[in-house]
Parts: structure tokens; sequence; C-alpha cells
């Protein structure tokens, strides 16, 4: 089968694509034919490598995808072949105290495609029946492949760990990221006001299409005195993955008893905190990665309703996958970058 893959870590030229084996569904395992896989900035940072990360030897890239059913592996009864599903990318024992309460990504064994396994640009991937959801009627199969780690992600940041509710004020860091462009919808879904920092304009209007009440350019503005300006107390909710470059003035602008929430430190992750702030007005700082396949079907049935929609910025084919890894690095994009694998 074709697939995207790297033998080294390293830059956007370490990426093969060619002929690697096709997978075997084992005992649990569902074979699916991929249609899409989506491009995460996870991909970018696996494929440069960092301390610590395991050496691989033909590792497929991709954590999320759409596509069909081919096989199904022993044991496996909730799927037929030719059934339209979509790829969830957090992959956990299923049995252990944190997967049964929900909390997979605290699972010892606990594994993104792409990442710690091989993942899914590539035209065939066997992942565990759990993985597997079906693929919502309304939503195409390009569509379908950009939600997976987004989506997740978003709501676990916003609902379980912050616990976002009407009449809060969010403000949500990078507005054209893929968790940010999900967030913003479900923020709004949920009542609350949201504010939106990008350091491009372009971004800020297309944050504004999708519910954004205030827009802050972050390059042109300091985003702390223009929240205290907008929001006299400061903000109730945080969402942060910029990290080391947003963290003391996110410390600044949030509200005392305040929610920060960070997935990500894409500009370093050695945030100063002044303890005093946190112990004298009561702030939580709370860290938060993916989140439970438990809440995926309650997320699709937003993305089914119409209340969340896919934001796909551009498609690229198998063959321009480094084409894909430069743009998303460069970071003009506006929500998701999705691989088309099915010729």
């Amino acid at each position: 089968m074709r697939a995207a893959y790297f033998d080294e870590h390293g830059g956007i030229d370490k990426i093969l694509v060619g002929e690697i084996p096709r997978p075997r569904p084992k005992n649990g395992e569902v074979l699916v034919k991929v249609h899409y896989s989506a491009l995460n900035h996870l991909d970018l940072w696996v494929r440069e490598g960092w301390p610590g990360l395991k050496k691989f030897s033909t590792h497929v890239l991709g954590g999320d995808a759409s596509g069909v059913v081919v096989e199904l592996g022993l044991e496996c009864k909730h799927f037929n072949p030719g059934d339209e599903v979509i790829v969830h990318p957090g992959i956990s024992c299923g049995h252990c105290s944190h997967c049964l309460e929900g909390w997979e990504s605290l699972c010892s064994e606990y594994a993104i495609l792409g990442e710690q396994v091989s993942g899914t640009h590539a035209e065939y991937v066997s992942v565990p029946e759990a993985n597997l959801f079906l693929k919502p009627k309304n939503l195409s199969f390009l569509e379908a492949a950009s939600l997976g780690l987004v989506s997740t992600t978003a709501w676990q940041m916003l609902v379980i760990r912050a616990k976002a509710k009407a009449g809060d004020r969010v403000l949500i860091h990078g507005a054209g990221s893929g968790v940010s462009s999900i967030a913003i919808q479900m923020a709004k879904g949920l009542g609350a006001e949201v504010a939106v920092t990008s350091t491009q304009a372009s971004k800020l209007e297309r944050a504004k299409q999708l519910g954004a009440d205030i827009i802050i350019n972050s390059k042109e503005t300091d985003f702390a005195k223009a929240i205290k300006q907008h929001w006299k107390l400061g903000a109730d909710i945080i969402l942060d993955h910029v990290g080391k470059a947003f963290w003391e003035k996110n410390i600044k602008c949030l509200k005392s008893g305040g929610v920060l929430v960070t997935c990500g430190a894409t500009s370093g992750g050695e945030g100063i905190t002044d303890l005093k702030h946190l112990f004298f007005r009561q702030l939580s700082l709370l860290g938060s990665t993916m989140g439970s396949k438990r809440d995926f079907p309650q997320i699709l049935k937003l993305f089914e309703t119409g209340a969340l929609r896919a934001v796909v910025d551009r498609e690229f084919s198998l063959q321009e996958v480094g084409l894909a890894h430069d743009y998303l690095q460069k970071g003009t994009q506006f929500g998701k970058v999705v691989i088309k694998v099915a010729q």
C-alpha cells in the first residue's frame, strides 16, 4: 500500500511516500481503507523528534482519518465491511481505572496514532474497534477526517476541565488552529462570550464568522490589557496552546477564581508563574491532553445537527504531504489541513 512515512527524524526531506506492507487486523482490530487523513501539529513534532521519543523505522504519520471498513479481526462485532467510519486517534488499554473512568489519556498504555504507533497517512490502517465511529451522513469524508483530535481536545479543555457554562467569558488563543476553530464554536454553543487572539487579521475575521465576539490582534495589541478593557474583572476561562510567550499575560488577565487550561506550548514550555497570583486570586491552572472516546458520540451529534461545523482550510494529495507539512509549519492556515489518500 502507499503511505507517507519516515525512517529517521528530521526535516521535511525525511518524509517518504512509497509502498509499504499493508497491515493485517489483529484480534479486536478493524482494517479501514482510508479516504482522507488530517494533519496536526503533532505530526510536525513527531517528524522532527524530541528527546526521549522512540526511534522509528518506517513510521507512518497521521492521527485522524475517515474511510470504509474492509476487514474485521476476531472478536469484532460492532461494524461491518462497507461501513463509513471516522478513526479516533487515541488508543488505550480500555480496562484500567483511568480508562473505565473516561480518562484514557492518563492510561499507562495511552498512544496517539502517528505518534507512538503507526498512523493514518496510508491507504489502509488497522485500529482497535473501540477507535471507530460511524460517520454522520451529513459529513463528507473530507470533513469527517478533520474532527477527531481537535474536537476531542477542545471538548476536554472547555467542557470537562474548565466546566464552561453560559455567561462565562472565554479567551481562546491562536484563532486559526484546528483546536481553536472548534473551541470557538463550542464556547458559543454553551452561551459563553468569546474573545480570540491571532497575529493575522484574516484569521480574526474568520474567527468572527465562527461566532467570536471580541477579536484581538496579539501582534499589534497587548492582549492582556485589551481583555481587561473589554472585561473589567478579566476572563473566566482561558484556553491556551501557545505556552511561554503568553503565559505571564494569561495570568494577569485571568479573573480571580478563573481557570487557565493548556494543551500545548508551541512557543516553549517554560512559563513563569508568580505564585502570589496563584494563591491570592485562587486561580486554577489545568493541563489537558486529548480526551475521552466516551465523549466523542456526543461531539459527533453536534456536528450531525449542525451545532458545530468542520473547518477545513486546504486539501493536499498523499504525494504532496511534504508540501502540507511546509504549509502547516508556516502557520497561514485557518482550521485543518487534510490529506486525500484514496486514489
